[in-house]
Parts: structure tokens; C-alpha cells; sequence
């Protein structure tokens, strides 16, 4: 199908797109386009303007500032997925990129775009989750950072206002002795996950486990950290009892999901079978 007629704005900064989005409240906001295109081709949306980022420089950095990696929102899942940095300090972010569609949507497809579109089986979500991620949000009255976990507040809703447009997001660089990653089980036919974890496992030098950390996408209407599972795994030996009775609370006091492809029963045990597998290769990566 062709999109309903509309007019099309360029901006060339992000305080022009602000005041675009400011005095165009049902406008909206185009960044790699792999969400919004396919609503505006089925007219599932018809927005009377449309305000395309593209052409504002410096949102498609990766900085490296020591201890936070900072990346431009309209960074794409290839450059993520890719970067030398992110696959050094921040290992389950690249993971996650890498797991997005197919090579086409991950060279057009951007990190701002998916988390503001908020579905509720993206991957980005689980591994900003993880990492204790902020969204960096700027809108008419200046810039403020929002927590990953309250960031998404709703079924493809999420805390930014309607003035505001995400421009960056900053995770915070891997402590020693900690291991990432990245598991998901998509959906064959879209590949959205149908269940995906994050893990993030901290060893002390006595190989107990100091800090856990497991964001999960897919199970439920929006992202959430499994603080259950996280606190049967922290101050633990991470035997294979031990994690195996932190994944049976992966869902715990989730309204799960079902549909045609996974019920709720079969969705609530890939939540307990991924993130078994994710913590057991973050504890790799940690003895590696």
C-alpha cells in the first residue's frame, strides 16, 4: 500500500526538530524507518507531518568516555553490533544488535528508533536493562536522562514526552570479573523475539557471585528486569542447582504473554530455559 499524503520535514539539528515536534504535536518522528514505514504503508498511522532525523549530525557516535559508552541514537544495529568498543565493554549490547532482523534492517535500523517504538519483543530492551542503561531524552525545555527500567512503561508506550526526542543512550562499561550475554528465541516468520535474556553475572575472587543482573524481553507486554532470579543468584556459588532455581522465577509476577505461535504456559518456560542458558554463558564469558 502508499502512505497517506503528508508534508515532510528535514531537520538539520536537534533544537529544530524539537521545535518542529513542539509546534507539530501530530507529527512524527522518522529515524531508520523499519517500525514507522510499514505502519505508514498499511495506514495503520496517518500523521499529517513527518519529521525526519537523518540528516542531524553527531546522533551516530560511539564515545567511549571510560567508564559510560555513550551512542548517538541514530547509531545503527550494524554499528553497534560491530564496534570494537561496544564488543569490549559492553559485550551483550553488540549481542543484542546482532540478533535484529537480517543484514538489510541492521544497516538501516537504529537503537533510538526501536527503544522509542518500545515493542514489546524488541531485543534492545533486555540488554539496556541489564547494562542499568539511561535514555538521554531532549525536548523544549533541555536534556534529561531516564532509567532503563523506567523507561518503558507500557505496550508501545514509554516515558518520553510528546515534545521530547531521544537522542542518545549511555550504558555504564563492564566491571572486571563480570561476563554478558545475549540469548533470544525468535519468532521464524518476524524475527522479533519470542523470548530474549539478557544476563549480566559478577564473580568475587572466590567465584561466588556478587552481583546479577537479567533483563528479558518478549515474555511480557513491555521489558523488566527478573529482580526474583537476580536475587537467588547474588552472594551464591553459581552451581547448575543454583541457577536452575533462579530461571524458575524468570516470569515471576509477569502477565505473560500468549498468542497463536506461544501460549503463556510455552512462553513462561522459554523464559525459564533462556535465561538458564544466558547466566550459564555470561559465567563463561566471566572464566574465559
Amino acid at each position: 500500500m502508499i502512505p497517506a499524503e503528508f508534508e515532510y520535514h528535514a531537520p538539520s539539528s536537534v533544537s529544530e526538530a524539537v521545535r518542529l515536534l513542539t509546534t507539530l504535536p501530530d507529527a512524527k518522528l522518522l529515524a531508520g524507518g523499519h517500525s514507522l514505514l510499514p505502519l505508514l504503508k498499511l495506514r495503520l498511522v496517518t500523521p499529517p507531518h513527518l519529521i525526519d532525523l537523518g540528516g542531524i549530525d553527531g546522533l551516530r557516535d560511539i564515545t567511549d568516555a571510560g567508564s559510560v559508552l555513550s551512542i548517538g541514537a541514530l547509531t545503527t544495529h550494524w554499528a553497534i553490533e560491530s564496534s570494537p568498543e561496544v564488543r569490549a565493554k559492553a559485550s551483550v549490547l553488540a549481542e543484542a544488535a546482532g540478533s535484529i532482523g537480517d543484514v538489510q534492517v541492521r544497516n538501516f535500523g537504529t537503537i533510538g528508533g526501536s527503544l522509542a517504538h518500545a515493542a514489546p519483543a524488541a531485543d534492545y530492551p533486555a540488554a539496556v536493562l541489564a547494562l542499568e542503561g539511561e535514555i538521554i531524552a531532549e525536548g523544549p525545555k533541555g536534556r534529561r536522562a531516564i532509567r532503563a527500567e523506567e523507561f518503558f512503561t507500557g505496550l508501545f508506550t514509554t516515558a518520553l514526552h510528546p515534545d521530547e526526542i531521544l537522542v542518545e543512550v549511555r550504558v555504564a562499561v563492564l566491571p572486571a570479573r563480570t561476563g554478558g550475554a545475549y540469548l533470544s528465541f525468535p519468532h521464524p516468520a518476524s524475527g522479533f523475539a519470542v523470548v530474549g535474556v539478557a544476563a549480566l553475572i559478577t564473580l568475587d575472587p572466590n567465584g561466588v557471585c556478587r552481583a546479577a543482573r537479567v533483563g528479558i524481553t518478549g515474555v511480557g507486554p513491555t521489558p523488566y528486569r527478573a529482580w526474583a532470579t537476580e536475587s537467588l543468584l547474588t552472594g551464591r556459588a553459581l552451581t547448575d542447582e543454583a541457577i536452575a532455581s533462579a530461571a524458575e522465577k524468570a516470569a515471576e509476577g509477569v502477565e505473560v504473554n500468549g498468542d497463536l505461535f506461544a501460549s503463556v504456559a510455552y512462553r513462561r518456560h522459554l523464559a525459564e530455559v533462556y535465561t538458564k542458558r544466558a547466566i550459564r554463558s555470561a559465567l563463561e564469558q566471566v572464566q574465559a
